[in-house]
């Protein structure tokens, strides 16, 4: 790893950027990571983990994510002006953890703590943010891009191969490269959040209390146990409230927040607060030449349906596999090109949907609750990818694209999530061992599965695999819980028998079938195929000198 010179420059420290970095690192590639604010962001911000991102961080190795976000509490909507009790709601229906989707359900996370656990894993590789760094400019060559930085009224010119900009909605990135930023902003639906330290007689840290409603004036407030054991992030909202004044003074923060919530309240302290107005917009694309935009810098969402967050860390552990493969000299500069054709359509739908809760809630003055199950965002596809293939699906010319879809656990192409599967036996090894197929899953290589009746069927396939660099393609034989194993003298790097048919059921696989599948450094379905074949036609679309 060049740590001397990286070739990366991320710009802005975020969920997003602090993603980008750590894939990145993980390939072997070192870089750059700067954010203009000079102390690290506080506010519970974006809450919201949806599975698909829990997924991501388990790739990422980031457990901490997977152990410390909690479910959402009930949420409590009471009688106008009381503290009685309306009724009790939940924001996401509780669903079980099933063998597919082990990181099944919504989780709560803030932010800022989200924030430092993405930055202690950067440290691990000598990685940290560079704060009170501002990108000013930049300009670009077919070589490389040249940036002109500021610290502390210095300025410095700083020469990269390539900049990610996840510096928010207000990116100086996207503004440089020109990207249009088009769509509306909604001044019906702004809101003063923040977090706050208080103590309120008859309030119950159980709950998500919500008073009011959006046509009138409204308070929520949600516990957050990371502010302090006193600890709401809070919402003020509704057409009756003179927000922008409210915003400007924490004495009326106190104030309105005493007029919604009929109990004795206690104010300690208000941590950080911001006026929001919800902007739905997106870029026309996602780069140009060296130059790319994730998360916010590409595209801003209404909060309803926390897609945000999500949809940010997801773009930038698309682009950061690929970006490695080009920059180690695996990929041609043409894979990029597959990171704008890829997010576009899913960003373009998720906006959507996400402005249509929005549209819901501004509506009604009853409580707006329940979530699709779109919105766990597992049946995020891109089938329509020019470098999917698979050979198992008739293509139909002009298909529509469905990239931001339900999952369909009856169905599986590539283009798709690739699905987990536990207790699967490794043998040959002196102690067996039990693992899961999402463990074999990693951000710098792709994994191919061999799914075969025997390892005799699976043999002729293994030995074409071995020209293929093993720092970005590993091979596993998934054998049947029927199979006979005695000896295993195989050139894969794990065999693997399905014990109790979990692998079989999700990659829907029959009994006495030879199927491969290529699961991508994203942890996409990037190829289900016959054979030796169409391996080597997936990665002719990948790597160079196939």
């Amino acid at each position: 790893m060049n740590t001397a010179h990286p070739p990366v420059l991320v710009v802005g420290a975020g969920p997003v950027g602090l993603v980008a970095a750590l894939t990145l690192l993980q390939n072997g590639i070192s870089v750059r990571i700067i954010d203009k604010d000079p102390h690290p962001r506080i506010g519970q911000r974006g809450t919201g983990i949806w599975p698909r991102s829990r997924e991501l961080y388990n790739f990422l190795g980031v457990s901490e994510v997977i152990s410390l976000a909690k479910p959402a509490p009930p949420i409590r909507f009471y009688k106008p002006g009381t503290l009685e009790s309306l009724e009790d709601a939940v924001l996401v229906p509780h669903v079980e953890p099933t063998p597919a989707i082990p990181f099944n359900g919504h989780r709560a996370m803030g932010q800022q703590l989200l924030d430092v656990i993405l930055r202690r894993h950067l440290e691990k590789f000598s990685c940290s943010v560079e704060m009170g760094t501002e990108l000013r400019s930049f300009e670009q060559s077919d070589e490389g891009v040249t940036a002109v930085l500021a610290k502390n009224g210095i300025s410095e010119t700083f020469d990269t191969k390539w900049i990610i900009g996840a510096d928010g909605a207000k990116s100086i990135v996207r503004k440089q490269l020109g990207l249009t930023f088009l769509g509306e902003t909604r001044d019906d639906a702004h809101v003063v959040t923040g977090d706050i330290r208080l103590t309120g007689v008859g309030l119950d840290r159980l709950y998500w209390h919500r008073f009011g409603n959006w046509k009138e004036q409204g308070l929520s407030l949600r516990p957050a146990d990371e502010i302090g054991d006193d600890g709401w992030q809070f919402f003020l909202f509704g057409h009756e409230l003179d927000l922008t004044k409210i915003a400007e003074s924490e004495k009326l923060v106190f104030e309105t927040i005493t007029s919604l919530m009929p109990t004795e309240i206690l104010f300690n302290k208000l941590v950080w607060m911001s006026y929001f107005k919800p902007n739905i917009r997106m870029v026309n694309k996602f780069s140009e030449g060296r130059v790319f935009v994730a998360g916010d810098a590409a595209h801003v969402h209404s909060p309803t349906g926390g897609q945000g967050l999500n949809s940010g860390v997801q773009d930038a552990f698309n682009l950061g596999w690929k970006l490695a493969l080009v920059q180690k000299g695996l990929a041609d500069k043409s894979l990029l090109e597959t990171y704008s054709a890829e997010r576009l359509p899913v960003i373009s739908e998720m906006l959507g949907v996400t402005t249509s809760i929005l549209d819901k809630t501004m509506a009604s003055k009853e409580p707006q609750i329940g979530r699709n199950s779109i919105l766990f965002m597992l049946g995020i596809n891109c089938r329509f990818s020019t470098i999917v293939l698979d050979e198992f699906v008739t293509s139909v010319e002009e298909k529509p694209i469905n990239a931001y879809g339900v999952l369909d656990e009856g169905h599986l192409e590539a283009g798709d999530r690739a699905p987990d599967a536990p207790n699967m036996l490794q043998v040959g090894r002196a102690e067996p061992g039990a693992t899961t197929l999402f463990s074999l899953y990693r951000p710098w290589y792709h994994t191919i599965l061999v799914f075969a009746p025997s390892l005799a069927d699976a043999t002729p396939i293994l030995g074409a695999l071995e020209t293929y660099d093993k720092s970005v393609v590993r091979s596993a034989v998934v054998l049947p819980s029927s199979a006979l194993v005695t000896s295993v003298v195989s050139p894969a790097d794990l065999v693997l028998v399905d014990q109790e048919g979990h692998a079989y059921s999700a990659y829907l696989m029959e009994a006495g079938q030879t199927k491969v599948f290529v699961i991508r450094p994203d942890g996409v379905v990037g190829a289900i195929v016959h054979g030796t074949e169409g391996v080597t036609k997936y990665f002719s679309k990948i790597l160079v000198h196939i």
